[in-house]
């Protein structure tokens, strides 16, 4: 069985002076303000696609390496999961940094490196990015 999610995003006026909202449709979950200076200077209050796409980065790789984490026989008790996306404007998205602190008990630095490597490498956002560079920092808490 497939699912399928959607986004809307309603903008107003050009793409400098502009600014819209991007709606999460299918959970109904939030509504973000998004725009060009929040995308290539920082704004606050106001989101960017680099920062959504961080979100789904961020989530999905906690799932995959949860998964592969207790598939190993060492389910984690937490995991921490930051994923920075680089936006280079005129260039694009340049990159994406994972940075793990994981909570695993009876897993030794060694196996846990091994697994965080293989949830990066088969994480579906990851292999969605597979056209920038993906590194990570995975550290037991």
């Amino acid at each position: 069985m497939s699912v399928t999610s959607e986004a809307t995003t309603l903008w107003f006026g050009d793409l400098l002076g502009g600014n819209g909202t991007t709606s999460l449709d299918s959970s109904d979950a939030a509504e973000f303000p998004v725009s060009w200076a929040a995308r290539s200077q920082g704004e606050a209050g106001k989101t960017n696609p680099e920062e959504l796409l961080g979100a789904a980065h961020s989530a999905c790789y906690s799932m995959a390496f949860a998964n592969g984490l207790a598939e190993n026989g060492t389910p984690p008790e937490s995991l921490q999961v930051t994923a920075a996306v680089t936006f280079e404007p005129g260039v694009g998205i340049t990159g994406s940094h994972l940075s793990v602190s994981a909570k695993v008990p009876g897993l030794s630095g060694e196996d846990f490196q091994k697994l965080a490597v293989a949830a990066k490498e088969n994480c579906p956002v990851s292999k969605a990015l597979a056209g920038v560079n993906i590194t990570l920092d995975a550290r037991l808490a």
